[in-house]
């Protein structure tokens, strides 16, 4: 019997250990990444032509970054890598890539999905004007174009990236005019016992904050978004927030960033048939993962962040754990003393991350004070407002029912940036738990592809 033929989907941190732990094992994977270099999103490689150095571009992660892309540095000779190539289906053993205006079918034996993570948002009135960004397009702007989202710069949301960003620009020699928490800092402190599983991660928060208030950057916690102000012709002009104590502010900025946490890119676990259960925790619905990252559907596997948000290093050990499950699953030699070892780390930070969820809750009670008039879909410009009318005057529960028939989530994100949301709304509307308005499915192409492209020739 040959080698299996094992397809990793992503080149970030998941997935580069993947890699590197089947090429050990004496494999020769295939690695699909839809970026230009390896790194993901997290440690996003700058272009050639700019010379910012680690410690600049990636904060207190640049050792960590470094050491990555070395390690595909070295791994490039012995891996099938297909940049800059998106793997838009997967159907009946094989998955659906695109490069250069061409389709092609990869067959596997093995496939391991480390699709990462996007960004998790809830609206505001005013959020579909230009320079309203995702935290994720902020620091794609600094990494890969080394340029501001703005001349002033507001942060809103809440969560860990929320901070790293902010401390990003910062460094950079942005104007960051405020950083705006949802969550309030009791919060945080509840938390603490579950935030000190990783206490070295827990001093990195504390100075993030800490070099942003020297800096002199405004940082409130506790506040309500109320609207971000501006215009159709002249975009984003400020932003205006309850604080902890109820008091009306204004933020003048031309650009904002937002950003809830993140949620797994979970689009082709869907394809792959792969089962969900939902996250009660963080009010999501996640693939159901087994020991080490086995899905439902045998030969598939998942890790990183695109299985349950947990962090780069975090992204990582999973990573070397999938693998490990693929080779063990495959009669490969595997040690067990090795696997135990990466599933207790992995567990310490599946309480850190379980602390981070309490500390930095997704702001759902945000949901019944959005005005009709505010954009829910942004693709679509559907309005909260017609969510309700859908509720209201049609009997829907359902989210893709909703899609169906009001067109939330049909645009090119496919629901990324607005389902959640959306099955918010619904929920609040309908009366119902969130869980029974269920999740929008995944479907084929995940992301849009060019009219002009063609099947592979044969």
């Amino acid at each position: 019997m040959g080698q299996p033929r094992v397809i990793v989907i992503g080149a970030g941190p998941a997935g580069v250990r993947c890699a590197q732990t089947l090429v050990e094992a004496g494999l020769r994977p295939i690695v699909v990444d839809e970026n230009r270099r390896d790194g993901g999103q997290i440690y996003r490689r700058q272009p050639d032509t700019f010379t910012r150095p680690y410690a600049k571009l990636y904060g207190t992660e640049a050792e960590r970054a470094q050491a990555l892309h070395a390690s595909f540095d070295v791994l490039r000779a012995r891996v099938d890598y297909m940049p800059e190539t998106l793997a838009w289906n997967i159907s009946e053993g094989n998955v659906h890539v695109t490069c250069n205006g061409r389709t092609r079918a990869l067959p596997y034996d093995a496939l391991v999905i480390c699709s990462g993570a996007t960004d998790r948002l809830m609206p505001v009135k005013g959020w579909h004007y230009a320079g309203t960004y995702s935290l994720g397009a902020s620091q794609i702007a600094l990494k890969a174009q080394a340029c501001a989202i703005g001349r002033q710069v507001v942060f809103m949301g809440t969560g860990p990236l929320l901070y790293l960003v902010a401390s990003q620009y910062v460094k950079a020699g942005a104007n960051v005019a405020a950083v705006l928490d949802t969550s309030p800092l009791i919060r945080r402190v509840a938390a603490l016992p579950k935030l000190l599983a990783r206490p070295a991660v827990l001093r990195n928060g504390f100075a993030l904050v800490a070099s942003l208030k020297r800096a002199g950057v405004q940082v409130l916690t506790g506040v309500t978004p109320v609207e971000i102000t501006g215009s159709a012709e002249n975009g984003v002009q400020g932003v205006v927030i309850r604080d902890s104590r109820g008091n009306e502010r204004s933020f003048e900025c031309d650009a904002v960033g937002m950003g809830y946490h993140l949620r797994p890119e979970t689009q082709l676990a869907d394809l792959a048939r792969c089962a969900f259960r939902f996250d009660h925790e963080t009010r999501q619905w996640l693939p159901e993962v087994g020991e080490d990252g086995r899905t439902s559907v045998p030969g598939v596997y998942l890790a990183g962040d695109g299985m349950k948000v947990l962090g780069a290093d975090a992204a990582e050990i999973g990573g070397r754990l999938a693998a490990l499950a693929v080779l063990k699953d495959f009669k490969f030699r595997v040690s067990d003393d090795e696997l135990q070892g990466l599933r207790t780390e992995q567990a310490k930070m599946d309480r850190f991350r379980r602390g981070l969820a309490q500390a930095f809750p997704w702001p759902v009670e945000q949901v019944a004070a959005l005005p009709d008039d505010a954009i829910v879909c942004r693709c679509e410009a559907i309005t909260a407002g017609d969510l309700r009318r859908t509720v209201s005057e049609m009997g829907v529960r359902e989210a893709n029912r909703a899609k169906a028939l009001c067109r939330v989530g049909m645009g090119r994100c496919q629901g990324r940036y607005c389902g959640h949301a959306g099955a918010e709304v619904i929920a609040h509307a309908a009366g119902v738990p969130v869980e029974q308005v269920g999740r929008l499915r995944g479907q084929a192409p995940v992301k849009p592809l060019a009219i002009a492209t063609y099947g592979e020739v044969e």
